[in-house]
């Protein structure tokens, strides 16, 4: 399923912003791109995202900007050894020494930003997880709002099911009879009169024909599979994995109609059951 969230959220000095994009995808499979200054918190986002999504190709970008960052702090001891080597270099050059404090200071490493304390980065990383659950919180209501439209649809495809099993389980008692009569007619133009098979064989045959073409066990499963069906979406959550393996049987009891009857009308029926089973697999591969 596809979606999209954004959120923004201001703590201890750190401006965060957060975007989810989720694309359709089976499996659950999570990209997280983090601001450098937080990439230990990738975990608490993972986790966070794992804990309300089941489905999706799901991709976070945070970016964290701090308006005021933290106290300059002078690394006293390395400017002290960058002098004495300065010093030290000049001399072996017989060059005059004219450093100046300005540019000893602009060295790298002797001014940074003062360390943030531990208590505050855990506060930091609970606020970048609260951002990151309002951005998911947009982006789950944009599924949901797409789901609710796929399921219409997937209602509206085993309406169609249920009509063509109707239509089929409506036929095939022709169906029997045609094949019996057919049957008999056969075997009456190979015997050209003879009276060499006894009455009890030819209904053994016929009996045996019927069985074969017996389908009212899959047309019940089917019509139990469709009724599951109509239950899940009825109840609403997280059912996209069970009705994924619920189609699967819908698809296997719908190529066991088909290979049973070869009929032309009853046929044309199934290829078109196997199109609407076809769309519901697609479907609720994309479902939550």
């Amino acid at each position: 399923m596809t979606g999209f969230g954004a959120a923004t959220l201001e703590a201890e000095g750190w401006a965060f912003q957060v975007e989810v994009r989720s694309v359709n995808h089976r499996h659950l499979l999570v990209k997280i791109r983090l601001a450098p200054e937080f990439s230990a918190a990738e975990g608490d986002v993972e986790a966070c995202v794992r804990e309300r999504i089941e489905r999706g190709a799901i991709h976070v970008h945070v970016d964290a900007q701090s308006p005021a960052p933290g106290e300059a702090e002078i690394d006293a001891a390395l400017a002290k050894r960058y002098r004495a080597r300065i010093a030290r270099l000049a001399s072996e050059l017989d060059l005059e020494d004219s450093l100046s404090l300005s540019t000893l200071l602009s060295l790298p490493g002797v001014i940074g930003a003062q360390s943030r304390r531990p208590a505050e980065n855990e506060r930091l990383r609970r606020a970048l997880v609260r951002a990151t659950e309002k951005a998911l919180d947009a982006m789950i209501h944009m599924r949901e709002v797409e789901g609710a439209a796929l399921g219409k649809d997937l209602l509206r495809n085993a309406r169609g099911m249920r009509k063509l099993a109707q239509r089929i389980a409506k036929q095939m008692p022709n169906v029997v009879r045609s094949h019996q009569r057919n049957l008999r007619e056969r075997v009456e133009e190979l015997l050209d009169g003879q009276d060499v098979l006894a009455p009890t064989d030819l209904a053994r045959e016929i009996a045996v024909l019927a069985d074969r073409l017996d389908v009212s066990e899959e047309l019940a499963r089917l019509g139990s599979h469709l009724d599951q069906l109509d239950g899940l979406l009825a109840r609403g959550g997280r059912v996209g994995r069970e009705l994924d393996f619920l189609v699967q049987e819908i698809f296997r009891e719908v190529n066991t109609l088909g290979a049973k009857c070869s009929d032309a009308r009853v046929a044309h029926w199934v290829i078109e059951a196997k199109t609407l089973a076809e769309r519901l697999r697609e479907q609720v591969q994309n479902l939550e």
